[in-house]
């Protein structure tokens, strides 16, 4: 499975028009998973109530980028400025659970509020991934204190998940963000001489996060690639001009792309006289890493010059995970029964393939092939409430005509389970046909989520 990775501090600014070139979409081979995450989002009062309401600028420019190519934002989280995209491709979906997101503010220097800690873990074919948006305290002399806040991060936030409660519990944990790590030591003119010759392995050593993984055991655990790409901070406005105000900033790579394999159990030797008998948990977790392995490459970590609105360029990391999928079977099996239009009530059909907690409050939904999230849907259905026929392997689901949308087009159904707050079955795609008496009237009434508008014949055919 491959994964594409962003990490953008995009300094208060709009979206740019076009994200083609940063999320790779005109590469020949689409990732099954992106995770975006940025940070100084604009977040004045008014654009936080609006924000409230409708999808941020942000998201919103994500989703009607991937939409279309069949990729459905999973899960998003929102703190202030800092906020993280999880999206999967549609095939992915059913096998994603587990999903809980969480934010952690940290309040030293009187940051409150604007720096901190975003994240989004899930179980993907059953193996716990956590990923972790971070925007740490600035400035040279804080390098320490940022680790200090990451240990924060790390260390109170928890889940409601036996299997992981706590973020080091996963599998496999991305940290990224702004982590306002700097170069120390060199002068400007060495540092900008070594970006201006691309000799950036000369400034490595003085890296502070280089420097501080040394000395800190939290940090050793996590893996990072070369940082074979200029410094992402600091730039002039739409510019690749590196700061030239009073100020004068140092160049520095403070965007980064970090991740942690749990360590392996390691058994006890045969041989030692104090060995400790292993507790059920860590017997569990042995047995998984032999039966289920699971491992990272990194292809790509570099930066994109091209995006010029922030002071900082964004930073992009492919990841190819290989994994033994420990489920290969969705929950549910759904489809449609019959031909689909406005002109008959419609049926759904459903198979539990699984045991799962089934709920009062489970429903059934119906998307446009491209819907954009699970609440992107054109209708939905109570399982329960609208029952019609069942025995022990099949269930059918009635769904009202006046629900189904006029036009037709290619659609999916859902089955989203309330207990396990994700979408646990999804149908292939299918049509549904356009309404005959609607046309045959002269009038096509148009519906979005129930709202019912007429437009006349002629006029909606332009």
């Amino acid at each position: 499975d491959w994964l594409h990775m962003v990490t953008w501090n995009v300094a208060t600014a709009d979206p740019p028009d076009d994200v083609t070139s940063l999320l790779h979409l005109s590469s020949p081979k689409s990732p099954d998973l992106y995770v975006i995450g940025l940070q100084e989002v604009y977040s004045g009062p008014l654009r936080i109530v609006s924000d409230i309401v409708f999808d941020d600028p942000w998201s919103q420019l994500f989703m009607s980028t991937l939409a279309p190519r069949n990729y459905v934002k999973v899960s998003s989280m929102r703190m202030q400025g800092l906020l993280l995209l999880f999206f999967s491709k549609l095939e992915h979906v059913p096998f994603i659970r587990d999903i809980q997101a969480t934010y952690t503010r940290t309040g030293i220097f009187g940051y409150w509020g604007n720096k901190g800690g975003v994240s989004i873990r899930l179980s993907f074919y059953g193996h716990m991934l956590c990923f972790l948006n971070c925007h740490l305290a600035a400035h040279m002399k804080y390098a320490s204190e940022r680790v200090d806040e990451f240990e924060y991060i790390m260390n109170t936030q928890t889940f409601d998940c036996k299997k992981a409660p706590q973020i080091v519990d996963h599998r496999l944990l991305f940290w990224f963000g702004d982590l306002n790590f700097r170069i120390e030591d060199h002068g400007m003119h060495f540092v900008r001489s070594c970006i201006n010759k691309e000799t950036y392995n000369l400034l490595w050593s003085k890296d502070q996060l280089t420097m501080m993984k040394k000395k800190e055991q939290m940090l050793q655990e996590f893996d990072e690639g070369p940082l074979d790409f200029q410094p992402t901070y600091k730039f002039d406005l739409n510019s690749d001009t590196y700061d030239s105000s009073g100020k004068k900033r140092k160049p520095a790579w403070t965007d980064r792309i970090l991740w942690r394999l749990r360590p392996k159990v390691s058994l006890p030797d045969e041989q030692d006289e104090n060995k400790v008998e292993l507790d059920a948990k860590t017997l569990k977790q042995l047995e998984e890493d032999e039966e289920y392995p699971l491992k990272i490459r990194q292809d790509l970590y570099t930066s994109n010059m091209e995006y010029s609105i922030s002071d900082h360029k964004p930073v992009v990391g492919i990841f190819t995970l290989e994994l033994r999928k420990m489920y290969k079977t969705p929950l549910v099996r759904l489809q449609p029964e019959g031909d689909w239009s406005a002109d008959i009530d419609a049926m759904v059909v459903y198979s539990p393939l699984q045991p799962f907690p089934s709920s009062t409050w489970d429903w059934i939904g119906l998307y446009k092939v491209g819907f954009s999230s699970v609440l992107d849907y054109i209708t939905y259905t109570w399982v329960k409430d609208d029952e019609v026929a069942f025995n022990e392997e099949v269930i059918q689901v009635y769904v009202s005509k006046e629900e189904i949308p006029v036009r037709g087009g290619e659609c999916v159904l859902c089955y989203y389970s309330n207990t396990l707050q994700c979408i646990i079955g999804i149908s292939e795609p299918f049509m549904v046909l356009e309404s005959k008496v609607a046309i045959e009237e002269g009038v096509l009434p148009e519906r979005i989520n129930g709202l019912d508008r007429t437009v006349a014949n002629d006029e909606f055919w332009k």
